[in-house]
């Protein structure tokens, strides 16, 4: 088996671009698995300036034919053209599968650097992935250790030790940019419900911002305000809340969008500015907006441009610890792709033994002496099985386990059996739930 990813990020393509791939999500992996033998697995990161695909393919020569029927199944859920799609993914195989996940779990890969967010997206990316039934066992074990991985950057490092995050960096530049810094005294409409929209519900209130009122084009608002606080709009409503407003906040990802030409009519007889904070990432807000006369637009784009950096010593530390785990990961599972060679190995020694063994019976019964006869048998096929254990174990440190295989095929006929993964399997005491730390639009996908 083989890991590969599909990556599109903010670092490659614009955020436009992102948006467009990501239509339609969460159907991808069950899709290409039903589909193509070629995809044994797949996990889907699709987050405000990300949209990842994990996979694990049977071996190296279908990791192209897994790519092909990926990109054909996004090409169908989003409605851009094949060729299109397949250029603004990259491919990684192999190590730098597990060094990407592992820094973008970390946060050294997010727009806001050292951002923690990008850990909880992670873990529920890969929970997604095992309730649908997509997320093969070595899909779960390589999500797993980048959750591990990203919990000891944030303990062992001050990197992302100040809480920054993209709705945090959204609301310093608002705050910038107003003619108060005072958040107590501004008037708020959030629109959106999600996971997202509870993060920036939380980092208003610790602003001390408390007029806050919350639209959703699903109806949804009633409920989420009950348990968080604010008043809940409807269609009706909406309009005096946004003329009145100081800041609006989408966060939604929803298919309805506020047009520049009717916020122009809502807020023609308002007399204080109005910073509109776009962080969906199909974009809540027209982008028209921004030219309007007494507002000011901040985007997914703002923010990334405005994210401070870490410290250099922090980033190192972090990079260092990414470094080690995605190698030791990798070690580790190279010795894993060997265990079925040893099994064959000590399954073909033995059936010799217990072919020698019935000879031994037929011949003398089950006496002492041939008791005595099988014990010294098994002792010494105990020993001369240790060293090609060990020899196994060092060839698939240094990636050399096809090396081990052939011999064993040429030295003694025997013919390996890759174990295949099963797609939704999770090893022995992995978490069935994660805690969700970070933002989901209506819809289920990640939106920052």
């Amino acid at each position: 088996m083989v890991l590969f990813s599909l990556v599109a990020t903010h670092a490659d393509i614009d955020l436009e671009t992102v948006a467009q791939l990501s239509n339609g999500s969460s159907g991808i992996a069950a899709s290409a698995l039903t589909e193509s033998p070629a995809v044994a697995g797949a996990v889907v990161l699709a987050t405000c300036n990300r949209y990842e695909i994990y996979g694990e393919a049977p071996n190296p020569n279908d990791v192209e034919a897994a790519r092909a029927a990926l990109v054909s199944r996004i090409s169908e859920a989003s409605g851009l053209a094949e060729p299109l799609v397949s250029r603004s993914f990259s491919t990684r195989t192999g190590p730098e599968v597990t060094q990407h996940l592992f820094a973008v779990s970390a946060g050294l890969d997010s727009a806001v650097v050292g951002e923690r967010e990008i850990a909880g997206q992670v873990r529920r990316a890969l929970i997604t992935a095992q309730h649908d039934g997509t997320a093969s066992a070595g899909l779960v074990r390589l999500f797993q250790a980048a959750s591990k991985t990203a919990k000891d950057v944030g303990a062992q490092t001050a990197l992302g030790s100040r809480g920054l995050s993209i709705v945090s960096v959204a609301l310093d530049l608002a705050t910038d940019l107003s003619e108060s810094p005072d958040w107590s005294a501004k008037k708020v409409v959030l629109f959106g419900t999600g996971a997202y929209a509870g993060a920036t519900m939380a980092l208003l209130r610790e602003r001390g911002c408390t007029d806050i009122s919350v639209f959703s084009s699903s109806g949804r608002a009633e409920g989420f305000v009950a348990s968080r606080g604010g008043a809940a709009l409807d269609v009706d409503s909406l309009r005096p809340a946004v003329a009145a407003a100081d800041v609006m906040i989408g966060c939604s990802g929803s298919d309805t969008r506020v047009e520049a030409d009717e916020l122009a009519q809502v807020r023609a007889n308002s007399p204080q500015p109005l910073i509109a904070i776009d962080l969906a990432l199909t974009h809540d807000f027209d982008p028209a907006v921004g030219e309007l006369d007494g507002v000011e637009l901040l985007t997914l784009e703002s923010v990334r441009l405005a994210a401070p950096q870490e410290q250099a010593e922090s980033l190192a530390q972090a990079s260092s610890i990414v470094k080690d785990a995605a190698k030791a990961f990798q070690q580790e599972r190279e010795a894993r792709s060997v265990d079925s060679a040893i099994v064959a190995l000590r399954r073909h020694t033995m059936n010799v033994l217990d072919a020698e063994m019935e000879k031994v019976r037929a011949r003398h019964g089950c006496t002492a002496a041939a008791e005595e006869v099988e014990f010294a048998l098994r002792r010494m096929v105990k020993q001369l099985l240790h060293v090609p254990t060990v020899r196994a174990r060092e060839l698939a440190a240094n990636g050399q386990q096809d090396d081990y295989v052939a011999a064993l095929e040429a030295l003694y006929g025997i013919t390996v059996e890759q174990p295949g993964a099963q797609p939704g399997t999770a090893p022995a005491g992995s978490p069935a739930l994660a805690e969700a730390e970070c933002p989901v639009d209506h819809e289920g996908r990640e939106t920052a």
